[in-house]
This record gives structure tokens, C-alpha cells and sequence, in this order.
């Protein structure tokens, strides 16, 4: 497989070029450590961003950042954490649930778009990112957005790069928000609650005026290990709620003692704060009870988007159904779920279920030959795909860039 190694955008553009006059699609990387997820691609070449890794300006007084695509995620954390600011979506880390090394970019944090326990106040990736410079599969560069946050010129094209998975453009720069870290973080912890009685637990608090931040749950649980991040707040196979308070330190330990009598019903809410908070969301976050080194690292891992209010009748029977195992994210709007290993990952049994919830499902997790079999991606209506192939063929007609990995069976 060939490699192509690009030092600046005028790089991509003339690789891209290339690959459009030779027919020859690209695989789009940056240090490729979410190559597993998706189908596999229908290319034998490698477009390596991992050289344009310059972090070009960093305003925090503004709260913007501007970075080039194959800057590494872990670096930029460590810069805007540095000014005591954080990206406030909470970009998932996929390292451990893939079992790749942690080497994500910025540009695969934003083509994955996969966010984290705050995206139920904060919003998503896509809402954070002002503006990018890209190179389209015309081979031609644009710029899209600004370096400002109210910046509402023209279509926000932006928008649509993020959650992509590369099949757009290549991206060379982007500019981010950043948001000041929280003075202080409170989580109040349930324990022993049934799927239904957690979901019930989480709505009332995110329905509460006390401004959550997160709100999930583990179920009861056979495989759970010691889980760095649960230490020994969690007996290994305890069932734990868990709602999250951040601000002030005076308003968070206010809003908690609020919420724990607001949760009375549901039991007695104990307290963890701060550092110990943190290392709980992180494991919610990356799915840590499902990483690849795990109990469970040899069972295909869904991730299922649906109405809150939804998340527990549809887990609770998916696991009946297939002896799966479930982590609740977004008061339930997220369902992990881990489930046996089958020749198809139970997608007809998902599907259907997810379907009939008004959700839909992703397969983050499978060998290449189930992935070479099954839809990886949510199914689209016709109406919405054929829209979906319009915009994609809009950027890219030749299907250059990162052909087959959203749809299978894509032509080669």
C-alpha cells in the first residue's frame, strides 16, 4: 500500500489531484487510530496527515484555538488544560475501547464526532468547531467558518465535516471553542437501581433546575473487573447511577445537596468530587468496563442513539435477548451496549429494536469480516440518502476520499 506523506495543504491538494486523474481513492489518516471503525476501505492508498501537526494560534483571553488537522489530541489537552480551559464536549478517547494506541488527532476527534457525557449541555463537536480549511475531492482547498464565534456568514459548511469519518474532504486546519474548566465537579452516586428506576432517576435530575452536566448509569454487572477510574467507589458487579454537578465550588456543593433531596425516592445519594469525579466520567466516557484489553474485549460493541426516555426499555431488552452488556450515557439517550460474539453482532436483532425506539445504531466495535458483511452505519431512509449522496457527491464526485468506509459494498 502506498503512503503518502503531505508537509501543507498545497501537498494534499496535488495528492488529491493525482488520485482523481489516476482513479485512485485514498485512505485518509492521521495516525489512524480509528482505522476498525467503519467498513473496510476500497483503497490501497494512504494519505498521511500526521506531518501538519502545528498548533497555528491559541487566543485563550478569546477562547479559541486554531490547529492543524493532524495535531495530536493528547497535546491539545495538554495545552488549553495548561490555561485551565477544556474542550467542553468531552471528545471521546476510542483508544481503549479499539485497542490502538492513543494517538488520535485533532481532525479524527472532529471526522468521528464523537462526544462525550457533556453533550447533553454542551452540545457536540460540531457545535464547537468555528471554521476549517479543506481540501475537497475536486482537489480544490476552501475555507469555511471563521475565527470568531458569532460567525454567521454564509452556510456553516463546517457543520457537516464533523462525523464525516473523512468521506468529505481532507481536512488541513481547524479553529475550536474552548470553554474555561469548572471551578469544582460534584457527582452524586446512586446504588442498586434497576435499568428503569436509573432512568427514571436521571430524568428527574436532568429535569431539575440544579444544571447536570451528566447523567449515566452501569447496570448490575457479571464481567466488570476493578475498572481504573471506579476504583473502589463500586463493589465489581454493583449497579451505579451517577449525575454530575460542575461550577463554582459554593454552587456545585449547593446544587448537590438540592439534587440528593430531589433523589431521596431513589435511595441515598453519596458524594464524590473533584479528581475521583473526573476519573468516573472518563471511564464512562471511553467506555472503559467494554475496553479491548477487558473481560469483553472480544465482544462487538454497539453505540445506539435514542430518545432518553427510550434508553432502558430498549437495553433491557436487547440484553435479554442477546445476554448483552449495557452502559446508559446522556440520561439514557446513549445505550453502549456489548454484546456475545455472533457471526452478524446481532445487527437484525438491533436494528429492529432501535428502529422501533426512533433511534439509531452504530457498530464502533467488530472484527473486518463481520464489518465486510454487515452495515456498520445507521441504515439511511431513501429520502435521506439519496440527500446524503448529493451533499457527499457535492464535495467529492469520484469518491476519492475514503471510499466504502460509510457504506458498504461501495463501488471500487
Amino acid at each position: 500500500m502506498d503512503t503518502l506523506k503531505v508537509r501543507d495543504a498545497k501537498d494534499v491538494e496535488e495528492v488529491v489531484r493525482a488520485a482523481i486523474a489516476n482513479e485512485q481513492p485514498l485512505e485518509i489518516i492521521g495516525h489512524g487510530s480509528k482505522r476498525g471503525i467503519g467498513h473496510a476501505m476500497a483503497t490501497n492508498a494512504v494519505l498521511d496527515v500526521s506531518a501538519l501537526n502545528a498548533i497555528t494560534a491559541y487566543e485563550p483571553n478569546e477562547l479559541i484555538v486554531t490547529l492543524q488537522a493532524g495535531a495530536p489530541l493528547a497535546d491539545v489537552l495538554s495545552l488549553i488544560d495548561a490555561k485551565n480551559q477544556q474542550f467542553a464536549f468531552e471528545p471521546m478517547n476510542t483508544a481503549p475501547l479499539i485497542g490502538t494506541p492513543a494517538l488520535g488527532t485533532i481532525g479524527g476527534m472532529i471526522a468521528a464526532g464523537l462526544a462525550g457525557p457533556r453533550r447533553i449541555k454542551a452540545g457536540g463537536a460540531r457545535d464547537h468547531l468555528l471554521g476549517a480549511h479543506a481540501v475537497s475531492g475536486f482537489g480544490d482547498s476552501f475555507k469555511t467558518g471563521g475565527k470568531v464565534v458569532k460567525n454567521v456568514t454564509g452556510y456553516d459548511l463546517c457543520k457537516l465535516l464533523a462525523g464525516s469519518w473523512g468521506t468529505l474532504s481532507v481536512m488541513t486546519e481547524v479553529t475550536l471553542k474552548v470553554m474555561p474548566k469548572p471551578e469544582a465537579e460534584r457527582t452524586l452516586l446512586l446504588r442498586g437501581l434497576d435499568d428503569a428506576a436509573a432512568n427514571k432517576a436521571m430524568t428527574a435530575a436532568l429535569g431539575s433546575p440544579f444544571d447536570v452536566s451528566g447523567a449515566a448509569h452501569l447496570p448490575t454487572s457479571a464481567f466488570r473487573t476493578k475498572i481504573e477510574g471506579l476504583g473502589d467507589i463500586a463493589g465489581q458487579s454493583e449497579a451505579l447511577t451517577m449525575l454530575r454537578l460542575e461550577g463554582i465550588t459554593a454552587s456545585a456543593a449547593h446544587r448537590a445537596g438540592s439534587l440528593r433531596e430531589l433523589l431521596a425516592p431513589f435511595g441515598t445519594a453519596t458524594l464524590v468530587e473533584d479528581v475521583a469525579s473526573a476519573a468516573l466520567w472518563t471511564t464512562i466516557r471511553d467506555v472503559l468496563p467494554f475496553a479491548a484489553d477487558g473481560a469483553l474485549g472480544a465482544w462487538p460493541v454497539w453505540r445506539i442513539v435514542c430518545p432518553p426516555a427510550s434508553g432502558a426499555a430498549l437495553g433491557t431488552l436487547l440484553a435479554r435477548e442477546t445476554g448483552g452488556e449495557l452502559i446508559y450515557d446522556w440520561g439514557g439517550g446513549l445505550v453502549w451496549a456489548a454484546l456475545p460474539p455472533t457471526p452478524d453482532a446481532h445487527a437484525p436483532a438491533v436494528r429492529e429494536r432501535v428502529n422501533a425506539a426512533g433511534g439509531h445504531a452504530t457498530l464502533i466495535r467488530a472484527a473486518e469480516d463481520i464489518r465486510r458483511t454487515i452495515d456498520v452505519f445507521p441504515p439511511q431512509a431513501p429520502g435521506l440518502a439519496a440527500l446524503s449522496e448529493r451533499v457527499r457527491a457535492s464535495f467529492d464526485p469520484k469518491t476519492i476520499l475514503n471510499r466504502g468506509r460509510l457504506t458498504r459494498g461501495a463501488a471500487v
